[in-house]
């Protein structure tokens, strides 16, 4: 296992590897870090946070993946989970047990996320239909939809250009 640490002066978020790594071990402390971005009590404030936290994450499937963030009353992450896996192009997604596993995991509120693998990052009409599905159901249990954020290897882009609270 690589240990990574700050060197004295230098500011968080510098790293300074003292052995050489693999690729695939630098892959594995990027996903950790990813991991670290959306732990348990994390406060999630903007899209451009859970774009920082999702790309590395998402960024090693080769198809489209949809999933949530679950966020408790002030914001901060309960966790995250894929939901769904699709094809290169589209994820089926069912509102139905989207809602039930909002509702499990106890969240206040959730920023769905799904990936584009192709790089492109416009919303297409099926994001923004499923978007609107989402919202007119999460509200009739009283969970809020704060965003709707696609992540690519290009950036990211909310589909709802909300601004998070």
């Amino acid at each position: 296992m690589i240990h990574t640490k700050l060197r004295a002066g230098e500011t968080a978020g510098t790293y300074v590897i003292a052995e050489p790594v693999t690729e695939a071990e630098l892959f594995e402390m990027a996903q950790r870090m990813a991991r670290r971005r959306l732990a348990r009590g994390r406060k999630i404030l903007n899209p451009s946070q859970v774009y920082q936290a999702m790309q590395t994450y998402l960024s090693d499937f080769d198809h489209e993946v949809f999933g949530l963030l679950y966020l408790d009353n002030a914001h901060r992450s309960l966790g995250f989970d894929v939901l769904f896996r699709g094809t290169l192009r589209r994820a089926s997604v069912y509102t139905r047990e989207v809602v039930k596993d909002a509702l499990s995991q106890g969240a206040a509120a959730v920023i769905a996320v799904h990936n584009h693998p192709s790089g492109l990052l416009e919303p297409s009409d099926e994001d923004h239909e499923l978007t609107d599905r989402l919202r007119q159901a999460f509200e009739l249990i009283d969970v809020r939809l704060l965003d709707h954020v696609i992540v690519s290897p290009e950036g990211y882009r909310s589909v709802t250009r909300a601004t998070l609270p």
